[in-house]
This record gives C-alpha cells, structure tokens and sequence, in this order.
C-alpha cells in the first residue's frame, strides 16, 4: 500500500472515531420516523423520512438533490461527479420499514432508538436505515476530510422497498441514462455470522398467489347437506396436496424448466458458508429436515425452487363448532425461482395444474400478487472481488459468498436495465430480528461498515 493511502486510512478512521456519537445520534433520528409505507396513515411519517434523508445526503456533499413524486411514496436521488475518468456507483436502499406488530412483544417502543450492549433497537434499525446510513456518512466523512470523493457516486433510495417496490422498477427503466453506473451498491443483507462478512451473489425469484376455491352458493348445513355436495376445504386440501410429491419434488408439469444443475464449484461455494444441520433442527425443535430429495439444506433453501403453503383459510373459524359445508376456501401460495425460471410461466404452469386436477364440483380461482426474476452474480466480477477486499481489510477475514433463499425483486430490474454488477454488501446479522420485534443493528458493524465503504470507494 502507498503511504499517502496509509494516512487516508488512518484519517478517515479517525474521522470516524472522533464522530460516532454524533452519527449515532442522526441515526437515532432517522429510526423514531415510523415511515411504514404498508399503512395509509403512516404517509406523511413516509414523507418525512424522505426529507430527512434527502436532507442527509444534501449534508453530506452531495449534490442534485431531489424528492422525487411517484403513484406511491417519493423515491429520492443525489450525486456527485465530478471523479472524471473514475467508476460510477449506484447506491440503492430503502428508506421505509415494516410495521411494528406485534407491538406487544417489543421491549422498548420501536420507534424510539435505544442502545443496549453496543446495539441500537428500533423499528428499521439493520432493515434498512441502519445500512443505508453507513453509505450516506462515508460519503461525508470521505468529503469533509478529503474534500472530494475518489469516484462517481449516484444514490437512489426507495420509500417502497416493503411493499415490492411497485413504482421503482418504471423509474429505473424511464431514467436508465439517469442513473447508469458501473456498479450498483446495495447494504440490505446479512453477514453469515458475527465477525465472518459475506457479499451475497444469489437470490431466487418469487412468485407469490392465492387459490381461492368455491363451491356452493352459501354454507349448508352439514346435517342436511353434508356427504351429498361438494366441500370447498375438501377440495382445496386435495388440490395444494397434488402440488408436491411425496419426495418433496414439486408435481406440476414444467415447474423446473429453466432450473440449471448445479455445478460442483456451485455446490463447493454452498458448501463453504458455515452451516449445522443437526444443530438447526434442534433450534426449530423439529424430528427431521424436509426438502427435495439429494440436496443439502443449505442447497434447498438457496439454489433450489421451493412452492409453499403460506397460509390456508376456510368455513368456521370461531369459538365452539358450527357444523356446516363450508362455501369457499382459499390458500396462500408463493414460489421462489431459481436460474431461468421465468415466474409469468410457472404462474401458467400452475394454472394448467390447477385446471387438471380440479376435484369435481369445485370452481378455482388463481390471483397473482408478486412476480420477481431470480438473480445469479458471478462472485469473480472485479467490484465484487473489491468488495471482498475491502471487508478483508476492515474485519481481517475474507468474505464468503452465499446464496441467498430470499428475494429482492428490484435487485434484478438494476442488473438488467442498466447492464452493471450488483454488489450485495450486506452489514446486518442473521440474528438482529428484521421484520420481527426487537429489530436491532450492531453499533460495531455500523462503525467498521462506514470504514469499509470508504475503503472500497478509494480501492475502487
């Protein structure tokens, strides 16, 4: 290493060191605004977080500051180019957040930051303002102490990211020349364990739907009607059991078309993420595993398809028995893709499924909620390997590379529209309960992914 890169280091370490406080402070800011964007009421907190955080990034240096209208919440953007001849990067993530239920299971409110054993607690905490922060302040440590930055820097950050996303994907195909880069940036996943970085570079697809079934006009009495007429949970029931075999295979014609075999480096770097099986099972307190035959667990959960009942509904569901032929059934089914798998066709593959096996008497309906294409990124591509290089010298261990079961549609819409690497350097951990009470984000890992950001802005 050069000696002036020496010095850069150790200044912005510094820098980081003598302002955490401050820093942890702005982001206690940012977390006690509930921008939920799932909940109408919550649309102004949502507008307001889109001001906090274009105000964050205007302090920050950089520049073209704009709170962008969309059908839904704002999308916000901001740049800095004036690196000539240097890489652009895109750093995408999302400012809204999940809802906080169930409110009762939370320690303490989850819109009011507090700090225990070197962790923040707070409703969007590691999901994603936390990691989003991290991009914001290395930008403005890196133009407060060097007063540029090495490279192009974009951000565009979504108030839309926890309801799929809806109005992101038209703006990034409506603004490609707008937002071209080199590579894009993304912090909203999760190191495998502490201490032990990981830069994601897979997520399956998804394809999320419900099976309604009816059958009757009305709910019959069961003593009048029943074994002389169709039952609606009868035929769902036998419908979602003839979309699996016994195996664990799914049984619908075409299902695995576009699935790739697995190659034996594929299944090497699987193989390297840390993983206990047995220990896993005691965990969720279950007799045995279950997935395709012939693959590993880590196999089925991050390379392999899956379809899931997610939820199942019908008849009475209130105290005591009512004693009926239930009218109507439904379920809740989702998908995740793998390879080429392409969702509008598997949806269709379901359909026909659906239309074969359909129990007499019952009528089906299928009403599509999400599609996502899968995402594969080649662990080999030089941003991703400057990545790497980066948490190496920041946490003194080299990345793994896993495969993520999870889907984040608009990682796929940036890859494709604008042609560019996406580098999933992910700062949270498994266990900081996104999604769940007592969301988290480990104060170390927002200091030392600041350090790493600014790391892997100068290496590029």
């Amino acid at each position: 290493m050069r000696s002036h890169d020496y010095k850069e280091d150790n200044k912005v370490k510094e820098a980081i060191e003598l302002h955490k406080d401050q820093f942890i402070e702005e982001l206690k800011q940012y977390l006690s605004i509930p921008s939920i964007s799932s909940l109408s009421k919550h649309k102004e907190d949502v507008k307001k977080a889109a001001d906090w955080t274009a105000d964050a990034l205007q302090e920050a240096g950089l520049e073209n500051v704009e709170i962008i209208p969309t059908e839904g919440h704002p999308i916000v953007y901001a740049d800095w180019l004036h690196a000539e001849g240097k890489p652009t990067i895109l750093v995408y993530g999302h400012y809204d957040v999940q809802p906080e239920d169930p409110l009762d299971l939370w320690e303490t409110p989850p819109f009011e930051p507090v700090i225990r054993d070197g962790k923040i607690f707070a409703r969007g905490a590691t999901d994603d303002k936390g990691q989003l922060f991290i991009h914001i302040k290395a930008v403005d440590l890196l133009m407060k102490e060097m007063g540029e930055l090495p490279v192009n820097v974009k951000f565009v950050i979504e108030g839309e990211e926890e309801i799929a996303s809806p109005n992101l994907g038209p703006f990034i195909q409506e603004n490609e020349e707008k937002l071209a880069c080199d590579a894009v940036v993304i912090s909203d996943t999760s190191f495998s364990k502490k201490g032990q970085p990981a830069i994601c570079t897979s997520l399956r697809g998804a394809l999320a739907m419900e099976m309604t079934v009816t059958t009757a006009n009305s709910d019959l009495h069961s003593g009048t009607y029943g074994g002389g007429v169709p039952n609606s949970i009868h035929a769902l029931v036998q419908l979602v059991d003839s979309l699996h075999e016994e195996n664990g295979r799914i049984a619908v014609d075409g299902f695995y078309e576009g699935v790739p075999e697995p190659t034996e480096a594929l299944r090497k770097e699987v193989a390297e993420v840390p993983f206990n099986e047995e220990r896993t099972r005691q965990e969720l307190e279950l007799d045995e595993l279950f997935g395709e035959a012939g693959f590993t667990f880590q196999e089925r959960v991050g390379i392999r398809p899956t379809l899931e009942i997610n939820g199942i509904t019908g008849g009475f569901q209130g105290e005591g028995l009512k004693t009926i032929v239930p009218k109507e059934a439904s379920a809740k089914i989702s998908c995740r893709l793998v390879g080429k798998q392409d969702p509008q066709a598997i949806f269709e593959a379901i359909q026909r499924h659906v239309a074969d096996h359909r129990p007499v008497g019952a009528k089906v309906d299928l009403h599509q909620y999400i599609k996502a294409d899968p995402v594969a990124i080649d662990s080999k591509n030089p941003y991703i390997q400057k990545a790497a290089d980066a948490f190496e010298s920041v946490y003194d261990v080299r990345p793994l590379f896993p495969k993520e079961g999870g889907s984040i549609p608009i990682v796929e819409v940036f890859g494709r529209v604008l042609n560019a690497p996406v580098v999933l350097m992910g700062f949270g951990l498994p266990t900081e309960n996104l999604h769940a009470p007592n969301e988290h984000f480990h104060l170390e890992n927002f200091t030392k992914g600041m350090e790493t950001v600014c790391k892997y802005l100068q290496e590029l």
